[in-house]
């Protein structure tokens, strides 16, 4: 996949946490290496963490934040005595997310659990997120992690909906500040036409403009009019006639609506326009069409 849209498409962000605590505890060290099938976010309020990944050992102090994704190898240890906040949790939707598990010290070959590994947000295009973080607005991190895994310790369903919807802000300023959106820009092309289609679907009843449009693209008006030629074949405003057209032939299929609603629908000013337009597209009347189809 070469877009962030598409990969996002395929994996869709439903964040799931797992397993949360805010633990204070003298000195300690894992007693062997260990394995992720999730994402481990750590955040030290107090205290000294060692992590070590690959080889590579990171001292974290107060204030600093630490992301172990799925499938990393490591180990922790508190150096000194540590308060830190974390939580196991997916950041991608998974049938299966119930069956997958927190991983124990020792546990290195997950294979017997492949089909339960998250993604790596280093699969994401334009995405590296580093072991230690460093968020945009560090405050504002610390208080959705934290507010998250206070509701997920309370026993009621409610708090517990209520830490999903701040795990899902706190993995969209993950992804936010680790998105290399220039990078990515330059690496595909100044145009890419991906959202096109969709977006002007969504909005067939309201009036468009080439200016808006290549506003979204991030193009002057006539670049974007000569790009889109070169992908589509056509004009902007011939192309959204056609998917008018296309859902007006859709509904006249699966519908009894009457030519006024289904103008309306469509994004024409009155079952006339419409009838003008799709006889001149279709070779035939709307009632017509209607008719055959059945």
């Amino acid at each position: 996949m070469h877009t962030l849209e598409e990969w996002m498409t395929a994996q869709l962000v439903v964040p799931y946490l797992r397993h949360c605590d805010l633990p204070v505890r003298q000195p300690w060290k894992y007693a062997a290496k260990r394995n992720l099938l999730d994402y481990l976010l750590v955040y030290v309020e107090e205290g000294t963490l060692e992590v070590a990944v690959e080889g590579e050992e990171l001292l974290l102090g107060a204030g600093d934040f630490c992301l172990l994704q799925p499938g990393t190898v490591h180990t922790l240890a508190g150096i000194t005595r540590t308060t830190t906040p974390y939580a196991h949790f997916d950041i991608f939707y998974h049938p299966l997310r119930t069956e997958s598990f927190a991983t124990l010290p020792g546990q290195i070959d997950l294979a017997p659990y492949g089909r339960l590994m998250q993604p790596r947000l280093d699969g994401m295009p334009g995405v590296r997120v580093p072991v230690k973080l460093s968020p945009r607005h560090p405050e504002r991190f610390r208080e959705l992690l934290v507010g998250a895994i206070e509701r997920w310790l309370e026993p009621d369903g409610l708090s517990r909906l209520e830490a999903q919807h701040l795990a899902m802000e706190l993995v969209r300023q993950l992804i936010r500040d680790h998105y290399r959106a220039r990078q990515e820009t330059e690496r595909r092309g100044p145009f890419s036409p991906d959202w096109v289609t969709p977006y002007l679907s969504y909005r067939l009843t309201e009036p468009l403009s080439v200016e808006e449009l290549a506003r979204r693209a991030h193009l002057s008006p006539s670049r974007f009019r000569c790009l889109f030629r070169e992908r589509y074949g056509m004009p902007p405003h011939r192309y959204l006639m056609q998917l008018r057209l296309r859902y007006a032939a859709e509904l006249l299929e699966t519908t009894a609506y009457p030519l006024e609603k289904v103008a309306a629908y469509c994004g024409f000013a009155d079952k006339h326009h419409l009838s003008k337009a799709f006889k001149q597209a279709m070779r035939v009347s709307p009632g017509a069409y209607r008719l055959g189809r059945r």
